[in-house]
């Protein structure tokens, strides 16, 4: 599973959500949605942001080792 890392670069870069939907021609509410997780960027769009950004695409995203399947158990 993947992780979206591009709130934490566009914050340490310093750029404005508005500034980088300008740049990739998007709307504010899709970079939101970047930011929070609850969209991801089509391919062409992600390797604008990662030079935009000055990342590889790779820094954009981290996987998750490890996640929790187990049922618990109701006593």
């Amino acid at each position: 599973m993947l992780k979206s890392k591009i709130a934490y670069w566009i914050d340490k870069r310093g750029l404005r959500s508005d500034f980088v939907a300008g740049e990739l021609n998007v709307s504010q509410a899709q970079v939101s949605k970047w930011k929070k997780g609850k969209a991801h960027p089509r391919v062409e769009k992600l390797f604008k942001l990662a030079r935009l950004l000055n990342v590889k695409v790779d820094d954009l995203y981290e996987e998750i080792d490890h996640i929790d399947t187990t049922e618990k158990e109701d006593f």
